[in-house]
């Protein structure tokens, strides 16, 4: 889908364009949202260079991910894009040009979906390609730290289930989903947030952008939250561990009490089996064999061999 933001007599016309529809003169933003390849050979008309393809938009080196050629200035991002109860990262191409920003894409990111309804509310006021570059990484540093605060309240949750006494093993095993798709969503937002701060770092170093000094200020900023946010994902990772390490101590603390308990039931039955194996054999010559209360004595010594043992294992303290 090709879909473009004008500036006409000073007001925001969003229009979607077809194949057979020249690009206006007066478009701002130019977003293509999982391009077909008919789509992607009309927007090759308006590059000089290369349009990016899609096995170019994963790679994670810095010469692949930012860089400059006739078209403009070429960044490759990480966008966060929820799906159920999972994060993903979504990398989206923005090519900057002194009057027209083109994003691609391969999925309708939520976060565009938010900008496009500040820019249609006029809650900022778009009149330049930077705006909207800016505009998108502000949303994405607000929505990680969104994140970063629903990460914490979830595992303290969490914490408060794994650490209370009476847990079953159906509720172990969700804790332990639970704490798992938390370390796999902070994990995913560190990348994203690093990503951000190497994105930003090259605009700002990029002599070929002109920024003005309030898009200029406005990155600093973004730049100074990231910088506060990147903690709070090593503090969580440590939670996360430390949550794991309790849950998985408080399984092993379960399975050790029940070995204990076959190993003590083994260890109290094992006079009795001694005893009852002796009288077992098949020897001829054995003169218990012939004594009229020989079957109840044994029975007995059994039973006092098997309660010795355990009377033992209590004065021990090992019960």
């Amino acid at each position: 889908m090709i879909t473009t933001y004008r500036l006409l007599n000073g007001q925001l016309t969003i229009d979607n364009l077809t194949l057979q529809d020249d690009l206006p003169s007066d478009t701002v933003w130019l977003d293509m949202i999982e391009p077909t390849d008919q789509e992607r050979e009309w927007l090759r008309s308006y590059y000089v260079e290369e349009v990016p393809e899609r096995e170019d938009l994963n790679e994670i080196e810095a010469s692949s991910r930012f860089y400059q050629d006739k078209d403009g200035t070429h960044i490759h991002s990480f966008f966060p894009h929820r799906s159920g109860k999972e994060l993903r990262t979504v990398t989206v191409s923005f090519n900057l040009r002194p009057h027209i920003l083109i994003t691609l894409r391969d999925e309708d990111v939520g976060l565009f979906r938010l900008v496009r309804n500040y820019f249609k509310r006029h809650q900022i006021d778009l009149d330049s390609p930077m705006v909207v570059l800016n505009a998108l990484f502000t949303a994405k540093v607000d929505y990680l730290a969104d994140l970063l605060e629903e990460i914490y309240e979830t595992l303290e949750e969490t914490g408060h289930m794994a650490l209370r006494e009476h847990t079953n093993d159906e509720q172990r095993d969700d804790i332990l989903k639970n704490i798992t798709l938390q370390e796999d969503i902070n994990g995913k937002i560190r990348l994203s947030l690093l990503d951000s701060q190497r994105s930003l770092r090259y605009l700002v170093r990029n002599r070929r952008i002109r920024l003005s000094d309030i898009h200029q200020q406005e990155i600093m900023d973004m730049l100074r939250d990231i910088e506060s946010l990147l903690p709070h994902t090593a503090f969580l990772f440590d939670k996360i561990n430390f949550l794991l390490d309790a849950v998985m101590g408080f399984i092993n603390l379960e399975q050790n009490k029940i070995i204990k308990i076959f190993s003590v039931a083994a260890t109290l039955f094992m006079p009795p089996t001694l005893i009852a194996s002796s009288y077992g054999m098949n020897f001829r010559l054995m003169p218990e064999l012939d004594w009229a209360y020989g079957y109840p004595l044994a029975i007995g010594i059994m039973v006092a061999s098997g309660l010795s043992t355990y009377l033992l294992f209590k004065l021990k303290g090992w019960l």
